[in-house]
């Protein structure tokens, strides 16, 4: 019930026999499950001989990060481990997160700022985890970066849409303290298009990295979406955040004495459920439109592909409802406009749509009601205005294969060109956009791109 990160350091004799347990691999699948192509059997065995900081060398030649996907990435490369055919695959993720964990105590995270500087600017809009990767490859490239960020502090995401006992975000600090001693130049509360106009920023700068992200959620209009106390997830996720930060909050979103119900069972939704139990709520039910996820590797998901699975978080362990095929049909308010329940039906199929069956509905007694529907993409008002950049069908800033958009100078990488993704997507995105703004400044680059605007890895 505290906010400190749920899991525990694991046991160094355990995580050493998984490292073990990585094959010689004729061809290592698990490089093309991840975007990163992280150098997986390297580390591995390197963890496995006890070469600590060359493991962490391994790990940072391919993933700014380690400790972010260590923690918050899906790991699709274990779904594509070798041994993943016929036995449980190794715990990379465990691995990769005890590798950096020890770097960190030992001292062998250090700043690598650039040997000379190119007189070259950059600015990234966006300081995720996308934004983050470009500008630290950018900055020790030689380029002298801005990272500006809305939110009045540094981290996207990672700052107020993870919670803390998720990611204690000491981690996030610890980076923006190394980049900074790189030379990384970071402008918190600072909203482009309105404190600073598209224009101005691309005159300014010599390139203009959009990595927004894409944050505009999804709603459902149904009867009583206006009732008192319907909020989509990342309002209560980042008000959260911000009061375990040491803020205050003006007319807080809190779970404490109330029933809560988390509408979508993605990582979002757990995010809710885990924090929603330590506000002190009386029950947390959370509501999923479609079926349950098998618990095996389905036929039609074979390896290595990542399969869809039911998955058991550690929100969910620590209590509350589950339930599946259930369509919400109305929120229903009392005498003074506030949620009182929702009314659910059971979903059925019709020709391939979901649909709530007739017949079939009830009361689910609710006083919070989260949304946790996913996004439809970046917050494009500004975009449109000043810089009239096309957006897609998806909702994310249209882009080439090379990042690069119809303005001149102007990039767009992680979920604002992407649309909803993995951490572990935008880093490798962040990576990449980061050699072609180099090529784009310097004629060539040294820097590695790992992934194309337009690449799928075969675990997606």
């Amino acid at each position: 019930m505290d906010w400190k990160e749920v899991y525990e350091a694991g046991d160094s004799a355990v995580l050493k026999r998984q490292a073990g347990r990585c094959m010689d691999c004729g061809i290592p699948f698990c490089h093309e499950g991840c975007p990163l192509g992280n150098l997986i059997p390297e580390w591995n065995d390197l963890t496995w001989r006890g070469e600590g900081r060359q493991s962490i060398e391994r790990l940072h030649a391919t993933n700014n990060f380690p400790e972010f996907t260590g923690k918050l990435c899906p790991a699709p490369c274990e779904s594509s481990c070798v041994l993943g055919i016929n036995q449980p695959p190794v715990t990379i993720k465990q691995v990769e997160a005890s590798i950096i964990e020890q770097a960190w105590q030992n001292g062998w995270v250090q700043p690598a700022p650039p040997e000379r500087l190119t007189g070259k600017t950059v600015a990234v809009v966006g300081s995720g985890p996308a934004g983050l990767a470009a500008a630290q490859q950018l900055t020790r490239a030689g380029h002298t970066v801005a990272v500006f960020e809305k939110d009045d502090r540094i981290g996207g995401l990672l700052r107020y849409g993870i919670p803390d006992f998720k990611m204690e975000k000491r981690h996030l600090d610890a980076r923006l303290t190394q980049m900074q001693a790189e030379g990384t130049r970071f402008r918190a509360g600072v909203e482009i298009g309105r404190d600073i106009s598209w224009s101005d920023l691309r005159t300014r700068y010599d390139a203009v990295v959009i990595a927004t992200g894409a944050p505009v959620p999804r709603d459902l209009p149904i009867p009583g979406r206006d009732a008192l106390g319907v909020h989509f997830a990342m309002e209560y996720l980042a008000q959260s955040n911000r009061v375990q930060a040491g803020d205050r909050v003006s007319e807080p979103i809190t779970a404490e004495g109330r029933h809560v119900v988390v509408l979508g069972g993605g990582d979002t939704g757990a995010d809710c459920i885990g924090t929603a139990h330590r506000q002190g709520a009386l029950s947390v039910t959370n509501l999923a439109i479609g079926v349950q996820p098998p618990a095996e590797r389905p036929a039609d998901q074979p390896w290595p592909m990542q399969p869809t699975l039911f998955e058991v978080q550690t929100a969910h362990e620590e209590g509350g409802d589950r339930m599946y095929l259930a369509s919400t049909v109305e929120f229903l308010s009392n005498g003074a406009g506030e949620v009182r329940a929702l009314r659910v039906a059971e979903t059925e199929y019709v020709d391939g749509r979901r649909i709530p069956k007739a017949g079939t509905e009830r009361e689910i007694p609710a006083d919070l009601v989260l949304l946790a529907l996913g996004f439809t993409g970046v917050e494009r008002s500004t975009l449109d205005e000043q810089l009239a950049l096309p957006i897609d069908e998806r909702g994310t800033v249209a882009r080439a294969a090379d990042y690069t958009t119809s303005e001149s100078g102007v990039f767009v990488a992680g979920d604002a060109g992407r649309g909803a993704s993995l951490i572990v997507w935008a880093i490798a995105e962040g990576r990449a956009v980061a050699a072609e703004i180099d090529r784009f400044l310097q004629g060539e680059t040294d820097l590695p791109a790992p992934v194309k605007a337009t690449d799928r890895a075969l675990a997606v």
